[in-house]
């Protein structure tokens, strides 16, 4: 098979000394993120500044030679070349004035361009390069303009990419690529979904992306689930964005009307108290009329019940599940109007519930029944939600290794003892990395069974028990209190007690034990964690267990950032080793763009590298090697004679 692809002594010689090559090249730029709840603006704006290392290099080569208002101005051309540009024309007093800023910023732009590329092959270079315009920008980046005769050459090309009026989009495809070059590889550590406005935005940029992997999130399984047509999915997704007043997602992003539930919500919540049930109201920049705010709180109070009737049905039908202590709504004493959790009887702020029937209480009415079958085809037939979906799959799991990283956005559930938890699933008793996999293609089996089967309803089943089971590894607590927040006034009822995992974690010893159990044993190896927001205001760091676990949700959703203080964390792993970055709210795009105004960031690195970590000591380069291993081979069978080299390929 080598030997088609290689047919002679010299491409297989020449492919030994590429490959080889290569293994000596800095090792790529990889870019962490995670808890990015539809946080769209904040996201691609981290996304287009690389958490400030395309502003580092901006810094480094103009320091000397440019003002700080015009290097800003500079990185943010880069960030969001469109835009920039249309400032540029309108800023410009003649043909000649904006002419001169095309000069000047294309000269600039090919110097950041060829600063970011110089650690990559040209092979490579060249393939990252738009299909327009890559011949040209490929001479750019390669013409030493020190050279004889070369100067003019390059400053001709210059001038006549100006002349023919093509400046803007040469421009725009240098941004583009800078943006490309300076991060090999993306990460996301789960929860793309939930919180805020817009998603569907964020899934269609990684769709985008040259090269991404994502861990999921207990909210992403809930979409996944969603997508299945599971309807305690659908019921808890939609209580969740109206919770949030956050329905821009659900209809404008995916199309999906929730004219059924306004109109039933409207009929029989009519004349119900729902003071329980308004709704939060996270951007204060937005007006809401009294008359949405009111048939929010109803639609809200309707959804949540039918909600709480289909988890129960779920758990009555999945005892290995073990959340019988979920089942709540037949635990209500209307006359006293009280529920009994765990045993203890709490008052209830709100029993006024007319369609739960005491003898039946999570029976659906036959009204609800239509209106969830109305809302699953809603789910089920938006073409959008579906493809994004398919990707979370396609380049999604539950954990991930690379580059001698382990990265899951919950836990790997533990005892109290810091034993790894077992838990028996389908007759199966797992823990650990066996209870990861098995985890993993169950919820694969749930969107990919076929429908009807009983292997596709628990699919369904176990993708909404991942997202809130009790110690699920992406959930990590022992209950999801959303029954008891929203009804129950004593706050003690409130308690979601963390798995033992977050405790044990914080020891070397035990991350030690839970790299070695996913096969990671190098030096340099770290868990990169997400899900639980660190406190930074209180003090709370995200390195732990000397050095060992990174947990990098610091609170990208609004929502979190009175509790984080900060607006979110993210992580850069390059040549040089490690560096975490602490980010500060964002103000938005239009700023960013009038006034060049960039997320203020604080990067410490907390790792450096003895030496410069190359392609060599990477998973790439472990291929690399195995390739070169088979191509030695291939060449001692032709200069054996054991295959004959074949000159006409």
């Amino acid at each position: 098979m080598l030997a088609k692809q290689y047919p002679t002594v010299q491409s297989a010689s020449s492919e030994i000394i590429n490959l080889q090559a290569i293994l000596n090249l800095p090792k790529g730029t990889e870019h962490f993120m995670s808890d990015i709840h539809g946080e769209h603006e904040a996201f691609l704006h981290i996304l287009n500044n690389a958490s400030g290392a395309i502003k580092e290099k901006v810094d480094l080569l103009y320091s000397d030679s440019m003002t700080k208002g015009e290097r800003a101005d500079l990185a943010t051309l880069i960030y969001y070349p469109h835009e920039k540009l249309e400032e540029a024309e309108e800023a410009a007093v003649s043909a000649e004035e904006l002419g001169n800023w095309y000069k000047v910023t294309l000269n600039r732009l090919v110097d950041i361009c060829r600063l970011v590329a110089s650690k990559y092959t040209r092979s490579k270079v060249r393939k990252a390069l738009p299909q327009n315009y890559g011949y040209i920008i490929d001479e750019l980046l390669n013409t030493n303009i020190g050279m004889f005769n070369k100067k003019e050459y390059y400053t001709n090309i210059i001038s006549t990419i100006i002349h023919i009026e093509c400046a803007k989009d040469v421009i725009i495809a240098l941004c583009d690529t800078i943006k490309r070059l300076i991060v090999d590889h993306l990460h996301i550590v789960g929860d793309i979904f939930d919180r805020g406005p817009r998603a569907d935005i964020i899934m269609d940029c990684l769709m985008g992306h040259h090269s991404v992997d994502i861990q999921w999130g207990n909210h992403d399984v809930l979409w996944m689930g969603a997508a299945t047509g599971s309807r305690t999915c659908i019921a808890t997704v939609l209580n969740n964005s109206i919770t949030y007043n956050n329905l821009e997602v659900i209809e404008t992003g995916y199309g999906i009307s929730l004219r059924p539930l306004a109109l039933f919500a409207n009929e029989v919540y009519q004349n119900v108290d729902t003071s329980c049930f308004a709704t939060k109201i996270v951007n204060n920049n937005v007006t809401y009329s009294p008359k949405d705010l009111e048939l929010a709180a109803k639609m809200h109070k309707a959804i949540a019940i039918i909600q709480f009737k289909l988890e129960g049905q779920l758990i009555l039908r999945n005892p290995q599940f073990h959340m019988q202590d979920r089942l709540l709504l037949d635990k209500i004493d209307y006359k006293k109007g009280t529920v009994k959790i765990d045993g203890k009887e709490y008052p209830l702020s709100d029993t006024d519930f007319p369609t739960v029937d005491q003898n039946a209480p999570y029976l659906l009415r036959e009204d609800e029944v239509r209106l969830m079958e109305q809302l699953k085809a809603g789910f089920q037939r938006s073409e959008k939600l579906q493809k994004h979906i398919k990707f979370l799959y396609s380049k999604g799991g539950l954990y991930k290794c690379f580059n001698g990283n382990l990265l899951y956005h919950g836990c790997i559930p533990m005892e109290e003892d810091g034993s790894f938890a077992e838990f028996e699933l389908q007759g199966e008793k797992l823990s650990g990395k066996a209870l990861m996999d098995h985890a993993e293609a169950v919820a694969r089996q749930g969107y990919y069974a076929k429908g009807g089967t009983p292997e596709k309803q628990f699919g369904k089943d176990f993708l909404w028990f991942l997202w809130c089971g009790k110690n699920s590894p992406l959930f990590g607590r022992d209950k999801i209190a959303t029954f008891e927040r929203m009804l129950v006034p004593e706050e003690s009822a409130w308690t979601e007690t963390k798995n033992p995992y977050y405790r044990h974690a914080m020891k070397k010893e035990v991350c030690l034990r839970i790299l070695k159990e996913f096969g990671l044993e190098g030096q340099y190896s770290h868990i990169i964690n997400g899900h639980v927001p660190v406190k930074t205001k209180q003090g709370e760091n995200p390195v732990k267990a000397q050095g060992k676990l990174i947990v990098i949700d610091g609170g990208f959703c609004r929502a979190y950032q009175p509790t984080t203080g900060i607006a979110g964390y993210t992580l850069i792993y390059n040549s040089y080793g490690i560096r975490l970055s602490s980010h500060e709210p964002f103000d938005g795009v239009k700023d960013a763009i009038e006034h060049n105004k960039d997320i203020v960031s604080t990067s410490v690195v907390f790792e450096r590298a003895d030496t410069r970590i190359k392609v060599a000591e990477t998973d790439t380069g472990e291929l690399l090697r195995a390739n070169i291993e088979d191509l030695k081979w291939l060449l001692l069978a032709y200069k054996m004679g054991d295959i004959k080299e074949n000159h006409n390929v």
